[in-house]
């Protein structure tokens, strides 16, 4: 074997074997390694995208669901809704009487149940308005008119929860001092007796000139019969 030979051998065993530098230098050598080697972890930080005034809202939107559907289940049972209302109004009343104070919100709490009282008595059409603007009557005057159910300005379901937010507000307020203004509360009372006074006797007058009662009792049902008209009397009879 010739000395050209032997060089030719040794070269071969030394191309697998290449040195970092002669890699470094070779193009397809670092394309290769880069497209071999792992992708870098990807940051485990992520930004909320909404961040917490998101989740409050979420959180808001969920609560006032769930009360409301509370509120839907609750429509139908009226005596059971009222009972509660009045268990929280002896609490306010207990809670007023030990205090000794906060004359000024109970009577703001009375004035404010007196104007829901007349809204719930009230029908949702005035008669009165609906005759000024020639619309005619809104409500039947005679038995042989059509039956037209009375349908209130404030409903019950409304009123009733009305009445019960206002009570929790009347008694969060009964916490703070800031609201217990010394007052003479005889001089309350009794103008409130008398704005009340006033105000159900104008309404029961628009009761009795309209013809109208705000209270339902029982279930309407036909009995078979019907009013005699001025046609049924001028027809001759056998």
């Amino acid at each position: 074997m010739g000395w050209d030979a032997i060089r030719a051998e040794a070269l071969l065993h030394e191309i697998p074997n290449r040195s970092p530098l002669n890699a470094m230098m070779d193009p397809s050598s670092s394309s290769t390694a880069s497209a071999s080697a792992p992708a870098p972890a990807a940051s485990t930080y992520s930004s909320d995208s909404g961040g917490p005034a998101a989740a409050l809202s979420a959180a808001v939107a969920t609560a006032s669901r769930r009360f409301q559907h509370l509120l839907d289940r609750s429509t139908p049972h009226v005596g059971r809704r009222w009972l509660g209302l009045a268990g929280g109004v002896l609490v306010y009343a207990l809670r007023a009487w030990f205090v000794g104070g906060y004359y000024i919100v109970t009577y703001a709490l009375g004035i404010y149940l007196l104007n829901l009282l007349i809204a719930f008595l009230s029908p949702q059409v005035d008669p009165e308005l609906a005759e000024v603007l020639g619309e005619g009557p809104a409500l039947p005057t005679r038995s042989s008119d059509e039956f037209r159910p009375f349908v209130r300005r404030l409903p019950e379901f409304k009123f009733w929860y009305s009445i019960v937010k206002a009570f929790c507000i009347a008694f969060g307020m009964t916490f703070f001092s800031v609201f217990d203004v010394p007052v003479f509360w005889p001089i309350l009372l009794f103008y409130w007796v008398v704005l009340f006074t006033v105000t159900m006797k104008r309404q029961i007058l628009h009761m009795v000139k309209y013809r109208y009662v705000p209270f339902t009792f029982g279930k309407q049902r036909y009995n078979g019969k019907r009013a005699a008209s001025a046609d049924d009397l001028t027809l001759p009879k056998d």
